[in-house]
């Protein structure tokens, strides 16, 4: 869960990074307006600050954001099985089969 949260923590550095612009500096104020209660916030890549996402009209579709989430979830879930069925040792067949 914990490696599930970095990932998800790191979307907004990774999202300034490729604009050009300096992503410690975004990320360190967008945390800040966070945590101050301003939870609209969000990277205004045209100007390379943070924004109020609800002046600048953009907004997400709650249903969208979560589908997104869960198959990703689903996604690595699968992934982790499939590793753990590679890493079970072969079963002993019986003599003759």
């Amino acid at each position: 869960m914990a490696a599930y949260a970095r990932a998800l923590r790191q979307m907004p550095s990774i999202i300034a990074d490729n604009g050009g612009y300096n992503s410690a500096e975004l990320v360190t104020q967008l945390r800040a307006k966070h945590a101050a209660g301003h939870s609209t916030y969000g990277l205004d890549m045209y100007n390379g600050t943070i924004a109020d996402m609800t002046t600048l009209g953009v907004t997400e579709s709650y249903k969208s954001k979560y589908q997104v989430l869960m198959s990703a979830s689903e996604a690595a879930e699968m992934i982790l099985r499939v590793d753990d069925i590679i890493k079970c040792a072969p079963r002993q067949r019986e003599q003759g089969y």
